[in-house]
């Protein structure tokens, strides 16, 4: 034992004792606190294109619904209806009036959107309880998501998913440097 203790002591070398345990900070009484970034209202109709959709019918219980932004590929409609694109957030509009669901609608897309979320699920029911079997949330997300300009697709979801109760929405995909001032460094 004596072999290690002798060892341990030649590869540290010289040690000097502590006196005392205690760290004194340094204080800085007269120094500001760092500000804190003031948290910007988001306006989340602003999402919304002002324009109303062209005319659209209103959709039953049991119809699908589906839209296809202009520029995008018939095959990217059909992917996602095959669930080519995972989903990667979910949200149940069941039981909410119009205005809530309108209202936790565009709050979800901003964050999914925000989050960087490719395929998000809408559960919106069939509306069942709706008068003259017509769907007041399935035909109001109709109207809503044709007009959000972070949308680009949309269809009804496959039946284990919620059939027509249920969407699947294909969001854009914001690039790091999308509203970033950083744009005009690089030549953008």
């Amino acid at each position: 034992m004596n072999n290690d203790t002798e060892l341990f002591r030649q590869t540290i070398g010289k040690v000097d004792a502590i006196k005392q345990d205690k760290v004194a900070l340094h204080e800085q009484r007269n120094a500001k606190p760092k500000p804190y970034p003031k948290p910007v209202a988001v306006n989340f109709d602003a999402h919304l294109n002002s324009r109303d959709p062209e005319k659209i019918e209103n959709v039953g219980i049991y119809d699908s619904m589906s839209f296809l932004s202009a520029g995008l590929q018939n095959s990217v409609l059909k992917k996602l209806r095959r669930g080519f694109f995972g989903i990667d957030a979910e949200i149940d509009l069941h039981g909410l009036n119009s205005q809530l669901a309108k209202k936790q609608l565009l709050h979800f897309l901003h964050n999914s959107v925000e989050e960087g979320y490719r395929c998000v699920h809408i559960v919106h029911g069939k509306g069942y309880r709706s008068l003259d079997n017509l769907p007041v949330i399935k035909n109001e997300l109709n109207r809503w998501l044709r007009q959000h300009k972070d949308v680009q697709a949309f269809c009804s979801a496959s039946s284990k998913e919620g059939g027509t109760g249920a969407l699947f929405v294909l969001l854009r995909v914001i690039s790091k440097f999308e509203d970033d001032e950083s744009l005009e460094f690089y030549g953008f």
